[in-house]
């Protein structure tokens, strides 16, 4: 299964009847698959079934989804309101019996009062309603179809610089070995020179204690376990990597722990090329987790 990057952005335009409508879909970064939806009203209907054809194809990311609607044709028209005109000829013909010389209103007067034309938009059945829904639906598919895609494109280009970073650890990691190989030689010498000049100044400490001390400190300053561990960690992101995704999760705790490894080698380092090397470690790790942030 392919790496899947968490960015991307797709659109799908139709139409049925008079219905003309494009589907807007854009994705970004996030710990889990946050939904957001804005759809117009009296198209509801359509909310649950695109939460689940988004959930059907995303783990992770921030999906925002829009439906942005017209109509192809004018579908207003217009009524007269006959409850109120005859409310207010009835009104007219009480006026005129009390107020004699009173001129009766005209037909456009009595038209032109607010509420007596009324727009009204055409009648649709119910039918032709849920066969619009259901091309909507369709081409929301080809929408989200093409967000997976691009989706996967990203991530397919970030593969080959994730595997890059952890290649680039393991080369260090192999560098590290070759300084830790040298590293008790070189503090048993600093040992022995330290404790020389110490037995000068308090030649009555107990030679025993000091030799117990002193492996002690040999035991601290090894750091063949952290690259065994470090070892180890680079075989289980390869292993994730090629398992593909949903693995963004997982390979942000391995980061945690190379950063945890490398912290420890570079407290342990006895010498500048392996303080160099932990160095290195760290920016390389810090370089990956950057990139893995992005990863479904």
């Amino acid at each position: 299964m392919p790496i899947n990057s968490m960015t991307g952005f797709a659109r799908a335009s139709a139409q049925y009847g008079n219905y003309n409508w494009t589907w807007e879909v854009r994705s970004v970064n996030s710990k889990g698959l946050d939904v957001r939806l804005r759809i117009p009203s009296g198209f509801d209907a359509l909310d649950l079934p695109a939460r689940k054809a988004i959930s059907q194809r995303f783990k992770r990311g921030s999906v925002a989804l829009s439906l942005n609607i017209s109509h192809s044709q004018d579908q207003t028209g217009y009524r007269v309101n006959q409850d109120l005109l005859n409310q207010l000829i009835d009104v007219m013909k009480t006026v005129e019996a009390k107020v004699p010389g009173v001129n009766a209103p005209s037909v456009d007067g009595l038209m032109g009062l607010r509420g007596v034309i009324e727009t009204v938009e055409d009648s649709e059945s119910e039918a032709d309603r849920e066969a619009a829904f259901g091309k909507m639906m369709i081409s929301l598919e080809e929408a989200l179809d093409d967000l997976l895609e691009n989706r996967i494109s990203e991530g397919a280009r970030m593969e080959s610089v994730l595997h890059g970073h952890v290649d680039e650890i393991e080369q260090l990691c192999t560098k590290a070995e070759a300084c830790a190989g040298a590293q008790p030689d070189v503090l048993r010498k600093r040992l022995v020179r330290q404790l020389k000049d110490v037995m000068e100044d308090l030649p009555d400490l107990d030679e025993e204690r000091i030799a117990q001390e002193a492996a002690i400190l040999m035991t601290k300053a090894d750091v063949r376990e952290e690259l065994d561990r470090l070892r180890a960690h680079i075989e289980g992101a390869r292993e994730l990597l090629t398992k593909g995704s949903p693995c963004g999760r997982k390979l942000d705790f391995l980061c945690q722990e190379f950063n945890r490894e490398a912290n420890t080698l570079c407290s342990k380092a006895q010498d500048v090329d392996l303080t160099r090397i932990g160095l290195d470690f760290k920016a390389t790790i810090d370089q990956f987790r950057e990139q893995i942030q992005n990863i479904e």
